[in-house]
Formats: C-alpha cells, sequence, structure tokens
C-alpha cells in the first residue's frame, strides 16, 4: 500500500501462494520499530483531520458561493482530497490493515486499495499545483485572468485533476513492498519510486519554487496588487512550504531505501521511514489552521458556521 513498511508484494500469478492472506508469500515482516506509537499517533491524526477538514469543506463551501472565487473551489477540493487521503491511506491503510487485519486480507484487494490511496494523494498535491497555477494568472497577468478563470472552468480543471489522479494511481497496483519483501528492487520497484517521487514532490516543488517566486517578485513591485492578494498569496505560500518540508523526508527515505538500505534493513532505516511518513500525513490535517491564521475572512466565516451547527 501508500505506506512503504506496509505494502505487498505482487505475487505472480501463476503462483498458488496468489490469495494466501495479505499476500505474504517470499517476504519477511518486519514490526515497527516504534511499536504503538505510529497506530496511537495515526488514530489521533484522524480524530483531529477528519473533523477539521470537514469544517473547512463547510466554511469553504460558504465562501465559494458568496465570493465565485476560483482560489476557494480550488481550496475546496483540497479539503475534498485530504479528507479522500486521510480515508484510504490514515483509516484504512495504516490503521485498518496495519493495526486491526495485520493484512490478513487477499493481495488483490490490497492493490487495488493501493490504486485509491495513491490517486487521493495524487489529487491532494497537483489540485494544490493548479491553484498555484492559478494565482500567478491572477497577480501577474490580471486581465487574462478574467477571461480564462471563471467558476464553470475551475470545475472543469478540478474533476480532469481528480480523473487524472485516478488514472495516474493505476500504475501503483503494481507497487511492491520494499521494506518488507527480502529480495532487492526489481526494475519495476525502481521505475515506481522514481515515478512516485517526481509526480508527488520533484515536479510539484519545481513548480512551486518557480510560479511562487514570480508571484513574490510581482507582488512587491505593484505594492497596491499586493493589499488585494496578499491573504490568498499568503494561504498558498503556506501550503506549499508546509508541503514541501513535510514531504521531503518521505522522499528521501524512498530514494535512500533504492539506492542503500535494501542492503541492510536496519532498525535505523525502519525509523526513518517511520517518523518520515508520521510526518508526511500531518499535512492532511493542518491546512484548516493555517487558513485560520492567516486569513481574517476565514476567521469570521468559522464564527459564523460553528454557531449555526450548535443550534442543530
Amino acid at each position: 500500500m501508500f505506506s512503504l513498511t506496509k505494502m505487498v508484494e505482487v505475487p505472480n500469478s501463476t503462483s498458488p501462494d496468489l490469495w494466501q492472506e495479505g499476500g505474504e508469500s517470499n517476504s519477511e515482516r518486519f514490526p515497527s520499530v516504534l511499536g504503538a506509537i505510529p497506530i496511537i499517533y495515526y488514530s489521533s491524526l484522524l480524530c483531529l483531520g477528519l473533523p477539521v477538514n470537514i469544517l473547512n469543506v463547510i466554511v469553504l463551501s460558504h465562501l465559494a458561493i458568496k465570493t465565485q472565487k476560483s482560489s476557494y473551489c480550488y481550496l475546496l477540493s483540497l479539503a475534498a482530497s485530504d479528507i479522500l487521503t486521510q480515508f484510504f491511506i490514515i483509516f484504512i491503510g495504516f490503521i485498518l490493515e496495519t493495526a486491526i487485519f495485520h493484512q490478513k486480507i487477499p493481495a488483490t484487494m490490497m492493490h487495488t486499495i493501493s490504486i485509491l490511496e495513491f490517486a487521493a494523494n495524487h489529487a491532494s498535491i497537483w489540485i494544490t499545483v493548479v491553484m498555484t497555477i492559478d494565482r500567478y494568472y491572477a497577480v501577474c497577468l490580471p486581465l487574462k485572468y478574467r477571461m480564462v478563470s471563471y467558476p464553470e472552468r475551475t470545475h472543469k480543471i478540478i474533476g480532469l485533476v481528480f480523473m487524472m489522479s485516478l488514472i495516474t494511481g493505476i500504475p501503483f497496483y503494481w507497487w511492491s513492498d520494499v521494506w518488507q519483501v527480502s529480495k532487492p528492487p526489481t526494475i519495476l520497484d525502481q521505475v515506481l519510486i522514481w515515478m512516485h517521487c517526481f509526480m508527488i514532490y520533484f515536479i510539484p516543488c519545481t513548480i512551486f519554487l518557480i510560479v511562487n517566486s514570480m508571484i513574490i517578485y510581482q507582488l512587491k513591485k505593484k505594492k497596491a496588487l499586493a493589499s488585494r492578494s496578499g491573504k490568498t498569496t499568503a494561504i498558498l505560500l503556506s501550503i506549499t512550504t508546509v508541503f514541501a518540508i513535510l514531504w521531503a523526508p518521505r522522499t528521501v527515505v524512498i530514494i535512500y531505501y533504492l539506492y542503500v538500505s535494501s542492503i541492510s534493513k536496519s532498525c535505523k532505516d525502519h525509523l526513518m521511514l517511520d517518523l518520515a511518513n508520521m510526518l508526511a500525513m500531518l499535512s492532511t490535517a493542518i491546512n484548516f489552521f493555517l487558513y485560520c491564521f492567516v486569513s481574517k475572512r476565514f476567521r469570521t466565516t468559522v464564527k459564523e458556521v460553528i454557531p449555526s451547527f450548535c443550534k442543530h
């Protein structure tokens, strides 16, 4: 699955062990060096992240309808993709499969779920990418922005991102349990790992760095424009910066495995991976707090929404 610590190697279709519980043939299981800490962490993250993301969806829905701004539509879809990520990766992947079922489910089912995990992850990241490009047009090309950015077009772009995320998740059906199997990475493993790293980190972060730099440069040139676009841009910069920081360790650890750790598989390597996964998943639960910290309009809407729900 999405976590390298609990994925299973795809058995050969001619093998009689195809439906062996958890797909455990030819693999060696390694317990987490952190014991029960990851399960406690992911359970707490889910209990915190799911409610705040649902609140995110409600608040951003109000703002999107009220303002008709594409930026709120993108933030709304980002919150929705974070909910999907928390459900498929944290709840089903880390909690159900690891803590409850202990991977004792058919391998085919696990790999099918893996597609949904990667698809949710891709959607969360690439929604942020298209929002970054949208902000570039809003700040640097305002006249053209009025022609290319409107609700119908924004909805089509969001729908296309989700569809492409599902399509790009399909190859990861064959994502192997690189930390659990005893064999070294195959050519397919190497292709999928590099594909994963480029899709979820290197390409998005390159876009973030280049486009955000141009946005900041333009805002410094035109201070009046900065006063109008500052809050939305600040939200974007905070989201992309936090993502780049929290996902960097996981990306480094995956590449480290590919060329170094697959030989030793020491406890230190598993510790690094556990911590890297925990940091990466933290990014699904903190956007609400970033919005509250940066945007007064968002905080005001939260104060309006919460009492209305308490009355019901």
